[in-house]
């Protein structure tokens, strides 16, 4: 398996292009702010046919690029109904929060053919199969996406901003909910094999072992579930 990603935009943004080999079609994930140059770099350096965009929510940071890039390329976009507003009603997902010079520079708006993401889907595309978990917090309508493990390596998880290395997203914008989240962190993540390997929407790559022994608030899960809960937290958030 192939997966190119890179940071993009204002935010640092992780954007990934994920295919079955070098010179086979692809899945493009999350390309938010000033992503489609990176895409297009990673299409012609692995001679990747870009298939589809799925969005693991619908905040601006994760989306902006997704008009030109599915435009480009011909393809639908992803994405769950909760969060859809989201492509066209950038501020108002964001409480207004990232200011009008930075969206005058961006294109809003829904590309030529949007399709909705369902809790427990499994997509196959560009011969992969991507299981697709409802994970609310950060947003109402953010998901993952999960790769099965195979004979050569470990299942792939993308959390988009559910989890981080070390820390989860923020959950203070509009549709965010702390419950809600330690709940999603409970149902989607915890299940996952240690093994799994965890490609979140911002900062580095990590393992869902990783976290089950040092992040604080998986650790505050895991402990509930146990039934002696640790208390708050006080890690830093990140995302948007």
């Amino acid at each position: 398996m192939l997966i190119a990603g890179f940071p993009a935009g204002a935010w640092g943004t992780n954007c990934y292009l994920v295919a079955p080999a070098a010179g086979e079609e692809c899945v493009i994930i999350d390309p938010g702010h000033q992503a489609a140059p990176g895409v297009e770099e990673a299409l012609r350096k692995h001679r990747l046919k870009p298939v589809a965009v799925v969005l693991t929510h619908g905040h601006i940071d994760h989306v902006a690029s997704v008009v030109p890039v599915c435009g480009a390329h011909d393809v639908p976009a992803w994405i769950h109904p909760e969060d859809r507003y989201m492509m066209s009603d950038p501020e108002r997902a964001l409480g207004r929060s990232i200011g009008q010079p930075l969206l005058g520079e961006l294109t809003v708006g829904e590309p030529d053919d949007v399709k909705e993401l369902a809790d427990g889907a499994r997509l196959e595309l560009a011969g992969l199969e991507f299981t697709v978990a409802h994970a609310p917090g950060h947003t109402k309508g953010s998901v993952t996406f999960r790769l099965p493990e195979t004979a050569e390596i470990p299942s792939v998880f993308f959390s988009g901003d559910l989890l981080f290395a070390g820390s989860i997203g923020r959950t203070d914008l509009p549709g965010g909910d702390h419950a809600e989240m330690l709940r999603s962190l409970a149902r989607v993540c915890l299940p996952l094999d240690d093994s799994t390997v965890v490609l979140s929407g911002h900062g580095p790559q990590t393992s869902i072992g990783r976290e089950r022994a040092t992040n604080p608030y998986l650790r505050e899960v895991a402990e509930a579930q146990r039934g002696h809960g640790s208390g708050p937290t006080a890690a830093p958030r990140r995302g948007m």
